[in-house]
């Protein structure tokens, strides 16, 4: 019986690719080079399915090839705003995504990145590592203590809870969040959160505010120069979630006017690209998209994609379907 061909668009742990190799006709990218729409509209020609990442930007351009062979997108990671859903259903094929299994490992680096933007550990390593240090004294590199501080999330998924969790009960945070799908009372309560009503509202209270909703459609510069504004003086913004919620222009500019204390940031509008701007300011921390990037992480996530296929190759639904 012919296996069905399924096109790996970025290397994946070797793991997961073995896994690929032994279930189906696959066919991996050993250089990692990232492939072009023309590329990518050429494997709807040829295969079964298509395993794409973030990285990789699904559009009309891509779904407008002719014939298009393909019958599932199989994404390797939980955002899919890089997919165009709508043409997807158009062409009548299934989009599936990887939830759950990145969750935890998120939540820490969101976690992380709080506490390196306020305790300034990443100009900490740059002063030491430059031999500019010149021993401790009272004054040196004072920052922003987090415990007992507001932290405010934008969004309350799996994610957005974790990080209340820890948030809470690790540094006795009070934890607000601002979601358009609040859970039951019990599952805020257990975490120790509260809902508020509006982002503004949100925005005013919090001391640190960490991003968790998805991107694309009606989050893209979600945090544009209006909401920026009426972030506190001594607060801080923290972007797990995806690069154009935030309006770089306008978070560059408050950060040079010092309207807001700092920010850290996994994600931008426009990856790889990052703007001159935030590389250039010390009160930023940068990290290049490592959200979910520990080993057991990433290989979950190609097993989950395992999992998608083999079910809807068998005529199952697919466990993770997302249209």
């Amino acid at each position: 019986m012919t296996k069905p061909r399924v096109i790996v668009t970025r290397r994946w742990p070797a793991a997961v690719e073995r896994e690929l190799n032994g279930r189906f006709d696959a066919v991996l990218n050993p250089s990692d080079t990232p492939m072009s729409d023309e590329v990518l509209a050429e494997a709807f020609k040829r295969a079964d399915a298509v395993c794409p990442t973030v990285s990789d930007s699904l559009s009309a351009n891509v779904f407008q090839a002719a014939d298009p062979r393909v019958r599932v997108i199989a994404n390797f990671g939980a955002g899919i705003s890089h997919i165009d859903l709508e043409m997807a259903r158009e062409r009548r094929i299934i989009v599936t995504n990887t939830p759950d299994v990145l969750t935890d490992c998120t939540a820490d680096l969101a976690i992380m990145l709080m506490l390196m933007v306020a305790r300034r550990a990443g100009e900490g390593e740059r002063e030491l590592r430059a031999g500019a240090w010149r021993g401790w004294r009272p004054t040196h590199m004072m920052g922003t203590r987090v415990s007992g501080k507001t932290l405010g999330l934008v969004g309350f998924g799996r994610i957005g809870r974790a990080v209340a969790l820890r948030a809470h009960s690790g540094f006795g945070m009070r934890v607000i969040y601002h979601t358009p799908h609040p859970p039951p009372p019990e599952v805020s309560e257990a975490l120790g959160a509260c809902s508020v009503d509006s982002l503004e509202d949100l925005i005013v209270a919090a001391d640190f505010i960490s991003l968790h909703c998805p991107g694309g459609g009606v989050t893209r510069h979600l945090f544009n120069e209006e909401r920026i504004a009426l972030v506190r003086r001594h607060a801080f913004l923290i972007n797990t979630a995806r690069g154009e919620v935030v309006d770089h222009g306008a978070l560059i500019a408050a950060l040079k006017a010092g309207s807001i204390a700092g920010a850290a940031l996994d994600v931008y509008e426009g990856e790889p690209e990052v703007p001159a701007g935030l590389k250039s300011m010390d009160k930023v921390v940068l990290l290049p998209h490592l959200g979910s990037a520990s080993r057991e992480t990433r290989i979950a996530m190609g097993m989950r994609v395992v999992e998608n296929l083999e079910a809807f190759f068998a005529g199952r639904e697919p466990p993770d379907r997302v249209n």
